[in-house]
């Protein structure tokens, strides 16, 4: 089998069992509540989906990447909120149960508005326009992997909650697995192609990261707790949400190579951010201030 079809059905499985767990957990109301405070939605929307790629491209240009790293950079930029999210905000003493809900929520924002943004960016790549793929394939693949597990699991949650409650641990191990040996797997096969990524596309990828980090912070109001989330969620992009892209339409390029060295790096990234603010916490008493 070829190995990026392997890829693929990881990727799949990983965000299909994911998106499935996190809805055996919710309920419609819960749903609703998430949703409720609609202007934090809309800034975050438009942070994610108009901002982010913005300043990926405008990165890009003062940077002079080449093509295959840039369109990584673009596709990591159209992807927000990781599903690390929720734990880097554990981590951080961050306001959880929001970090689970916006997580819970953007994957199917992202299943309608990562595909077109992607598109449109393409054309401001340099070389990006020979590149190709289908949009309304990527939003079908998108909405069978993202929406369809989320809605199933709701339903089953809604209609039968102790077989929903007995499911949730067995879903969520085999989720983080296939989660784990999606990312091992696809490093292994594209370890030489990382190594050759170069320190122009980190670089940028890492202002990126930092930029996105401020400007999601600053959107989280005054609540130290709840910047946090939207600091993570914000600077925090979603692998494997990316890697299903590249996979979708972008074969046979360095793409994939330049998502998973430049997604390493942010992890990392939000790993430094986590122990700066646990030191910061521990400091000022242990109480999220800032």
């Amino acid at each position: 089998m070829n190995p990026y079809t392997i890829v693929r059905i990881l990727t799949t499985a990983s965000l299909a069992t994911l998106l499935f767990e996190i809805g055996l957990r919710l309920k419609a109301q819960q749903v609703w509540d998430a949703a409720r405070d609609w202007r934090l939605l809309v800034r975050l929307l438009v942070a994610n989906f108009v901002a982010v790629p913005a300043l990926a491209l405008g990165l890009i240009q003062c940077f002079g990447l080449d093509r295959d790293p840039a369109v990584g950079m673009l596709l990591l930029a159209a992807a927000p909120f990781a599903p690390v999210v929720p734990i880097f905000t554990k981590l951080a003493r961050g306001d959880l149960a929001q970090a689970a809900s916006l997580t819970m929520l953007f994957p199917v924002f992202s299943a309608f508005f990562t595909p077109p943004v992607c598109a449109l960016g393409l054309r401001a790549v340099p070389g990006g326009g020979a590149l190709r793929f289908s949009v309304l394939l990527i939003l079908a693949v998108l909405l069978a992997t993202i929406t369809l597990p989320l809605v199933v699991g709701v339903g089953v949650n809604h209609v039968w909650p102790r077989l929903s409650r007995r499911l949730q641990r067995p879903i969520e191990v085999v989720g983080d697995a296939a989660g784990a040996i999606s990312l091992l797997f696809v490093t292994a096969v594209e370890w030489h192609a990382i190594l050759q990524t170069g320190w122009k596309p980190l670089l940028a990828m890492a202002m990126m990261g930092e930029l996105t980090m401020i400007l999601g912070y600053a959107l989280g109001g005054p609540n130290p707790a709840s910047r946090r989330v939207t600091a993570f969620g914000t600077s925090n992009r979603n692998i494997a949400l990316a890697i299903l892209v590249a996979l979708g339409g972008l074969g046979g390029t360095a793409v994939l190579s330049a998502v998973v060295a430049c997604g390493l790096l942010l992890i990392f990234l939000g790993l430094v951010h986590v122990a700066g603010w646990r030191v910061a916490d521990a400091l000022r008493g242990g109480s999220p201030c800032a």
